[in-house]
C-alpha cells in the first residue's frame, strides 16, 4: 500500500467537549496505514513544497494527494460498541415488546437459523458490508451461539478489512431447547475454538479479537460464568461484553436467579471475574450509585444504545450518560442492531441527544443534555476508549492507525443543503444531524479503502 495524503478540513475529538476542526490541514498516512504527519494551517498552494520538505520515502504519487473541496470533511471512523450481527435481518421487528418477550418471539428463532453456515455467510456478508457503508470501521459483534457461524463472521470481517471484536454468544439456560448451548462444557469448548480461530487468521491481532460474550446472566449457568471468568484471566488481551442493567424485567429475573448478590449485577459479574477495564457493558440504563462506583473503580466501559433503549425493552430508558462522563467512566455508542430501528451510528448519535434531554428532565436539571461535540466524541474516540483501542484509533493523532471517513456534504440525498455563508462548523453540524450513508463517500481502516 502506498502512502496517502489529504488536504482540507479535518474534524476529530480530543475529549468529550473538545471538538477540533482544522481547515487547510495536511494529513499524511504512511504505507503501513499509520498517521505520519498532521500539519495545521497549510495553504493549498503550499502543499507540494510542504510535502517535499517532509522527505517522505517513498514519495506519494501525485494521484495519492487528495485535495478535499469545500463541503468535504475527513473524520475518524465510527466505533459501534454493541452490535448483534445475527440480528441484521430482523431489524425493525418486535418493536415495543418487553425484552424477554422479544427474545422469545423474535430474536431466538432468528438467531437459531445461524446453525446453517450458508445462511450465516449470506447474512454476515450483508451485515459487514452494510456497516462499512455506514462508516463503522470498528464493531464489537455478538455472534450467535454457533462456533462455525461465529468463525465465518470473523473471516468476513478480516477479508473486508473491518476492525472487529467477534464473540461466540454463551447461553446454556433460559432459552428455547432449540437455541441454547448443549452444556457448560460445550459452550466453553466452542469459545476456545473461536479464540483459536481468530488467533490463527489474525495472529498479531491487527484487526480482530475474540470477545468473551456471556449473553447475560439470565442465560448463563453459574458454572458457565465461572468458566468464562477463568478464560478471561488466562487471556488478558481479550475483551469481554455482556448486557448490564438494561431493563427492569431483565433485572428482576436476574435477582431471582442470583439472590446472593442482592440485585447488584456489578457484584455478580465481578464475582465471576468478568468486570475489568476490558469489559464492555451494554445499556446500563438503571444504575445505582454503588454500581457506578464499581464501574469507575474497575475502569469498565459503557455501550450506550439509545435507539434500542427507546423501542425494545419496556419503557423509555434513558441511561445517565452525562453522569457517566462526569465520573470519568468510558462511554461509547452502540446500534444494538435488531434491538432498534436503525443500524446507523449517526441515528444513535441523534437519539443520544434525545435520551440526554429526557434525562435532564428526569434529573430535574442535574444531568444536562449532551451537545453535538459530545455525541461525536461518543461515536469516535469515546467508543475507541470503551474498546481499549484509543492508543490505535479514535482521532487523528500522529502515530495512530488511519481509520477514517471522507464526508461529502454536497452528495445527493436528504442532508440539509449547504449555503454559501455556511461556516465549516455549520457544515459539520448539518452532516451530524441530517446526513446519512450517501454522504459517507470513502471509508478507510488502517489506511485501506474498505467501502463497498
Amino acid at each position: 500500500m502506498s502512502s496517502i495524503v489529504f488536504h482540507g478540513t479535518i474534524a476529530h475529538s480530543l475529549e468529550p467537549s473538545d471538538l477540533i476542526i482544522l481547515e487547510n490541514a495536511l494529513l499524511v498516512v504512511d504505507s503501513n496505514g499509520i498517521i505520519a504527519h498532521l500539519i495545521e494551517n497549510t495553504p493549498r498552494s503550499s502543499v507540494p513544497s510542504v510535502l517535499s520538505s517532509l522527505n517522505l520515502s517513498p514519495a506519494p504519487a501525485p494521484e495519492a494527494v487528495r485535495l478535499l473541496p469545500r463541503g468535504s470533511l475527513l473524520i475518524p471512523g465510527f466505533v459501534d460498541t454493541h452490535n448483534h450481527a445475527p440480528q441484521w435481518a430482523q431489524r425493525g421487528l418486535g418493536q415495543s415488546m418487553h425484552i424477554l418477550d422479544w427474545l422469545d418471539r423474535v430474536t431466538f428463532p432468528n438467531e437459531a437459523r445461524f446453525a446453517d453456515p450458508t445462511y450465516a455467510r449470506r447474512v454476515y456478508t450483508s451485515c459487514v458490508d452494510g456497516f462499512l457503508r455506514q462508516g463503522v470501521t470498528t464493531a464489537s459483534y455478538y455472534g450467535s451461539l454457533h462456533a462455525e457461524a461465529t468463525n465465518i463472521l470473523a473471516d468476513i470481517c478480516l477479508a473486508k478489512g473491518q476492525r472487529a471484536f467477534v464473540g461466540k454468544c454463551n447461553m446454556d439456560r433460559n432459552a428455547p431447547a432449540y437455541y441454547r448451548d448443549a452444556s457448560v462444557e460445550a459452550s466453553l469448548e466452542d469459545t476456545e475454538k473461536c479464540i483459536a480461530h481468530i488467533r490463527k487468521i489474525d495472529p498479531e491481532g491487527r484487526l480482530l479479537k475474540h470477545v468473551l460474550t456471556p449473553r447475560f446472566a439470565i442465560t448463563c449457568d453459574p458454572a458457565l460464568l465461572e468458566g468464562l471468568g477463568k478464560i478471561a484471566a488466562a487471556n488478558p488481551d481479550l475483551p469481554i461484553q455482556t448486557h448490564f442493567n438494561e431493563a427492569e424485567q431483565e433485572m428482576a429475573f436476574t435477582r431471582e436467579l442470583f439472590p446472593q448478590f442482592g440485585g447488584s449485577e456489578a457484584d455478580l459479574y465481578r464475582h465471576y471475574g468478568l468486570l475489568n477495564e476490558r469489559s464492555i457493558l451494554a445499556h446500563c440504563c438503571h444504575m445505582t450509585e454503588y454500581e457506578i462506583s464499581v464501574l469507575k473503580e474497575l475502569e469498565c466501559g459503557v455501550a450506550h444504545c439509545p435507539v434500542s433503549n427507546m423501542t425494545v425493552g419496556g419503557g423509555f430508558m434513558a441511561a445517565p450518560v452525562r453522569y457517566f462522563l462526569k465520573r470519568g467512566i468510558k462511554v461509547g455508542l452502540g446500534t444494538d442492531s435488531g434491538g432498534g430501528f436503525s443500524s446507523s451510528i449517526l441515528d444513535a448519535m441523534r437519539q443520544a441527544l434525545v435520551a440526554s434531554n429526557a434525562r435532564e428532565v428526569m434529573s430535574q436539571g442535574e444531568d444536562k443534555g449532551l451537545d453535538i461535540r459530545e455525541i461525536f466524541y461518543l461515536a469516535t474516540l469515546g467508543g475507541a476508549r470503551v474498546c481499549c483501542l484509543d492508543d490505535k484509533i479514535g482521532n487523528f493523532k500522529v502515530g495512530k492507525e488511519f481509520d477514517a471517513l471522507v464526508i461529502d456534504a454536497n452528495a445527493p440525498g436528504v442532508m440539509t443543503m449547504l449555503e454559501d455563508e455556511d461556516s465549516t462548523r455549520t457544515i459539520f453540524d448539518k452532516f451530524i444531524m441530517t446526513g446519512d450513508d450517501r454522504n459517507i463517500k470513502e471509508v478507510y481502516v488502517r489506511g485501506r479503502s474498505v467501502k463497498v
